[in-house]
């Protein structure tokens, strides 16, 4: 009976373990649009950072990461076990945050006219000319920063993970938003201080003897500014086609006219899907920035008025 007992609970953990891979794979797959932005936004964070303070502060946000993941992880869990509803919310508003700070990207870019002047990267770039100034404290400033950035799309990602794993039961939920947490925080500082690092790697190749290694130095130094650049767009991207996504399965009206026009298009119907979820993220994005700006200006005004 022991040994039957035994077999029996090995089968269930077993099939337990079976069910937690799949919805792990499925979570990944669901959750990867956010990881590029996670990705792309954390590299960024790095820019204009003198070489010898790249890994401290990818570290820094690194071990600030695990504690949003630790925070965030029982908090999901939770709710979703008391007030289910409320993970929808949560993440609508997700969707949002990330159709507006897509938007706000894009208008920055092309327009920057249009919006309050960002003083950020003059701030950086004068505080690494400045040999009187502590870089530590001042970078503990941007790495506060960058942890807040992390703790949004970290839940982002932990709720889309959540709703990956819905009707599976609370054990099986708890060990796929652990693995996915443990992972995603692994992989994204992993990949973001290798990319920090790419173009030392370069310079280092490029001393050494053989031209083969030189040959490859040369590549990722000159590699290395352009899949930052390259990053950067593909995680504003990602954050129209995710947050659009979000936002557009979330309202019922524009899901089934987005599956009406995608299914017009037939074999493309997938991709189709995509791109209006992009293009309702972008839209969303803009009206918020729109909206969020005329605010700020009016804030403003009424600030110096009273003055």
């Amino acid at each position: 009976m022991a040994g039957a007992s035994l077999l029996t609970l090995l089968d269930d953990i077993s099939v337990i373990l079976d069910d937690v891979s799949v919805m792990t794979k499925v979570a990944a797959k669901k959750t990867a649009g956010v990881l590029g932005d996670d990705l792309a936004l954390n590299a960024e964070q790095v820019t204009g950072v003198k070489a010898d303070r790249e890994l401290p502060v990818v570290w820094a946000v690194a071990k600030g990461s695990f504690v949003n993941k630790l925070i965030l992880v029982p908090a999901a869990l939770l709710i979703s076990t008391i007030y289910p509803p409320l993970v929808t919310l949560l993440l609508m508003c997700g969707g949002l945050f990330l159709a507006y700070e897509g938007a706000e990207k894009v208008i920055h870019k092309f327009w920057p006219q249009l919006l309050p002047h960002d003083e950020e990267q003059n701030a950086r770039r004068e505080a690494n000319a400045d040999e009187n100034v502590d870089l530590v404290a001042f970078e503990k400033e941007k790495i506060k920063g960058a942890v807040r950035t992390d703790f949004i799309l970290s839940a982002e990602i932990i709720v889309i993970a959540l709703g990956s794993a819905a009707g599976a039961t609370l054990l099986e939920k708890s060990l796929v938003l652990a693995i996915i947490a443990v992972a995603i925080t692994v992989g994204v500082y992993g990949l973001v201080a290798a990319i920090v690092r790419m173009d030392d790697l370069g310079l280092y190749l490029m001393k050494k003897p053989g031209n083969n290694k030189q040959k490859i130095g040369s590549f990722l130094l000159a590699a290395a500014p352009k899949l930052m650049k390259f990053l950067s767009i593909a995680g504003t991207i990602a954050m129209f086609l995710v947050g659009g996504g979000i936002l557009v399965h979330g309202i019922d009206f524009l899901h089934h006219e987005v599956e009406d026009l995608a299914h017009l298009t037939g074999v493309f119907e997938s991709l189709t899907t995509m791109l209006l979820n992009g293009l309702g993220g972008l839209i969303i994005g803009v009206i918020l920035v729109a909206i969020i700006t005329v605010i700020g200006k009016l804030r403003g005004n009424n600030g110096s008025t009273a003055h």
